[in-house]
């Protein structure tokens, strides 16, 4: 089997162009979007990620995530939605990415709000330049998000409420990936191991 860290943008648009994503009816749930951003790293594939500024109105305060929120009035579609907030929060402009395709969107446990996530590879890395609303953003290899050493069970606060949850550990001095973040990484991984998206909710308890 190919090394995971081997993957280049045209098998990964490949992948995504022959499976077919799972699309949540809207329901009662507020429509969001994010960008998975992807670079070709020295060592490999590497996924771009964002801090988020610590704020009290703020649902996911400080919390790691990918690039996006929710819809505006003026988007022309969910992934405008995942661009205008890429260009909004990092000043990267997705619009001369190449586009590799869509994950299954991804349901709230905590939140009513359902998370769809366009993925874009970059030919050049941009500086990012970041708003009020970003604390930091940066790079994880796939090689690391995937290593079974760095998969942990933690215990989480969200709005009041302690649990444990499955996560990733990506430095001592950044919180744990876990979450909707989280479970976007493990059904990307799941496509390129094994060329299928997960059926279904196939990872966490509430």
């Amino acid at each position: 089997m190919m090394s995971l860290i081997q993957f280049r943008y045209e098998e990964i648009l490949h992948r995504l162009k022959r499976t077919q994503p799972v699309l949540s009816p809207p329901h009662d749930r507020k429509p969001a979007a994010v960008a998975l951003i992807l670079r070709q790293g020295i060592t490999g594939l590497e996924l771009f990620f964002i801090q988020r500024s610590h704020h009290p109105d703020d649902p996911w305060s400080g919390n790691i995530a990918f690039p996006g929120g929710g819809v505006e009035p003026q988007d022309l579609s969910l992934q405008h939605t995942a661009e205008r907030e890429t260009m909004e929060e990092v000043g990267i402009d997705l619009t001369s990415a190449l586009f590799l395709g869509r994950l299954s969107d991804i349901v709230g446990h905590n939140l009513p709000v359902r998370v769809s996530c366009f993925v874009y590879g970059l030919q050049e890395t941009p500086v990012p330049v970041l708003s009020s609303e970003i604390r930091e953003a940066f790079w994880v290899t796939f090689e690391h998000l995937t290593a079974a050493e760095h998969q942990i069970i933690q215990p989480v606060s969200f709005e009041g409420r302690t649990f444990k949850v499955p996560a990733i550990h990506l430095h001592p001095a950044k919180p744990v990936l876990w979450g909707i973040t989280y479970r976007l990484v493990n059904q990307f991984r799941y496509l390129l191991v094994s060329d299928t998206i997960p059926p279904g909710e196939y990872d966490l308890p509430r």
